[in-house]
């Protein structure tokens, strides 16, 4: 009996090793050095506590405000905390670019480098330095499977100037616009202003959550506002202000495409800057949007038409404007939108019938060429 006792506890610890073995390693990269940081702890918690245990392994990553990167070892909460950042739970950290390697080294205190397989790397960062395919670049580079855009896409989608330009040629239509590359142009930002008349937006080429962009609604505004904006990039952009109201598309996949249901943001005034973004002091959001089916189905193509367009794959959240004449007016793309349970992606998805986990899912089998892509909707 003892004997027959001991097979089973042998048999036990073998199934249990083999299935250790074949959990995914999931290199989850968070922090960074853009005005984003924080956006990121958040989504990053939000995404590693949803991530099947049974399925992955997660392999924590911060990047340090300075650009540092460590191994994390600690509790997750400190991540959504912002104490993560320790001597005590940090281990310096580089992705290796070799394509043989396929692995997160680790650098220890006494100089030995160690190493952890990585199966795929799912940036959760915003902004510059994690969304406009810099990070992207190491992954591909090292040859490992990417959660989410590329290279290529991920820097498009960043860039509001291309982007618009590239939209405009699929057939969805885009703001008026003037792109300043000094920020002495303040008086052809001026004469644009005029002839698309007040309101106009101004905003960084390259910059998410709304930082850096002022709503200008007199002259004597434009200056300031284009210096703030220069302050995030080294292009700005001015805009006409399309009348109507913010929707957005999530859309997720690669040869086939899911969508969600279609949101709507609901403003008192103003616009949707960061800090409505993240506390919804005086707006709110409607999943699904207030608005004909009819309605929601074209935006939803107009969506994929975009994603298309800008060579998007993983996923996105598509934005854009609907006018009081039923006008789709493109705004921007998010290639790493926020994801938090309660972020606007995972809410237009969990409308459509997917859980957050499932998402996830989704997005790493896509990007491990598993299954039948995304499916389709």
């Amino acid at each position: 009996m003892k004997c027959a006792d001991a097979e089973i506890r042998v048999c036990v610890v073998n199934e249990q090793e083999e299935e250790e073995m074949e959990k995914k390693n999931i290199l989850v990269v968070f922090g960074g050095v853009s005005p984003e940081y924080s956006v990121s702890l958040e989504s990053a918690y939000a995404v590693i506590k949803n991530l099947d245990g049974e399925k992955y392994r997660v392999v924590p990553t911060g990047i340090s405000n300075q650009g540092t990167w460590f191994y994390y070892t600690g509790d997750m909460e400190k991540i959504r905390e912002d104490t993560w950042c320790n001597d005590t739970d940090c281990i310096p950290a580089v992705l290796s670019p070799d394509r043989n390697d396929h692995k997160l080294l680790l650098i220890e205190k006494n100089g030995q480098v160690g190493g952890i397989p990585v199966d795929l790397v799912f940036p959760v960062l915003h902004g510059k330095g994690g969304e406009d395919g810099t990070v992207q670049g190491i992954a591909e580079l090292a040859g490992i499977p990417l959660a989410g855009c590329g290279v290529l896409a991920s820097a498009l989608c960043m860039d509001k100037d291309r982007a618009h330009k590239l939209a405009r040629l699929s057939g969805v239509r885009v703001p008026r616009a003037l792109v300043l590359a000094d920020r002495k142009e303040s008086r052809k930002a001026a004469v644009f202003a005029e002839s698309t008349g007040y309101p106009v937006f101004v905003k960084p080429v390259r910059a998410g959550s709304s930082y850096g962009i002022t709503r200008v609604v007199t002259e004597e505004q434009l200056s300031f506002a284009i210096a703030l904006a220069f302050s995030y990039d080294d292009q700005v952009i001015v805009e006409e202000e399309i009348t109507g109201f913010e929707v957005g598309c999530a859309v997720l996949g690669g040869r086939e495409l899911l969508v969600g249901e279609v949101d709507e943001i609901e403003l008192s005034g103003g616009f949707f800057d960061f800090t409505e973004k993240y506390t919804l002091k005086t707006s709110a959001i409607h999943v699904p949007a207030r608005i004909e089916r009819e309605m929601a189905a074209r935006i939803q193509m107009c969506a994929k038409k975009i994603y298309r367009a800008l060579g998007c794959s993983g996923f996105a959240r598509v934005d854009f404007f609907l006018t009081p004449e039923g006008e789709v007016v493109f705004n921007e793309v998010n290639t790493i939108p926020g994801f938090t349970e309660h972020s606007r992606y995972p809410a237009m998805m969990k409308a459509a019938g997917l859980a957050f986990g499932e998402v996830l899912d989704k997005i790493i089998a896509q990007a491990l060429g598993e299954g039948s892509d995304a499916g389709k909707k």
